[in-house]
């Protein structure tokens, strides 16, 4: 798998359940907003319903970021609206707001570089987009393995502040954390405060 990060995020055009409507998405639509694109395995399954959900539980939050989120899987948009209309204490999504894409055939996964090479199912791959349509960010789990939404807000906290402000975010930074420069003098004044 080669990495997408700096490069144009895949554009596609594919049905998606968005609560209880089946509408078309097309990712060029999100020009001028961040994405924070991911992909997960299957409908009706364990893990998934905790992200999906998570995700929705966090969805102000990214709102407030200009920030939009996206599922994918490789189901389709009837699988996706059955399992969005199902109860979460059934371990359905229980109206998720954000789009669910179907990608039936697979070419989404398979252009994002997530899909599984026996071709059954994406892993759990993580894109956060920018206003341009570039890749800036990626994580890609395996199947077992559930994302940290809080995380996913931490990067497009993290590239927000490098647009806004010019200086890079080192290693657990955090909003209202110091930055730094990104040179051999200008980053020494961030090194002397966290090192005393």
């Amino acid at each position: 798998m080669s990495s997408l990060v700096t490069r144009p995020a895949p554009v596609f055009n594919a049905a998606a359940v968005v609560g209880s409507e089946i509408k078309n998405i097309n990712l060029a639509d999100y020009l001028g907003k961040y994405v924070v694109l991911y992909f997960y395995p299957l409908d009706f399954t364990f893990v998934c319903p905790t992200e999906i959900i998570a995700f929705d539980q966090k969805l102000d939050e990214f709102k407030k970021r200009n920030t939009e989120v996206i599922g994918v899987s490789i189901d389709s948009q009837f699988t996706h609206l059955a399992w969005n209309q199902t109860p979460r204490t059934q371990g359905g999504l229980g109206g998720v707001r954000y789009p669910l894409v179907a990608d039936l055939t697979k070419k989404i996964a398979k252009d994002y570089g997530v899909l599984l090479p026996d071709d059954s199912v994406a892993l759990r791959g993580l894109f956060l987009i920018d206003k341009a349509g570039v890749v800036r960010h990626m994580l890609v789990n395996d199947l077992p393995l559930g994302r940290s939404v809080d995380e996913a807000l931490r990067m497009v906290d993290a590239l927000q502040q490098f647009e806004t402000v010019g200086e890079v975010c080192p290693a657990n930074w955090k909003k209202g954390d110091a930055t730094m420069k990104a040179d051999p003098k200008g980053s020494q004044e961030y090194f002397k405060k966290a090192n005393a």
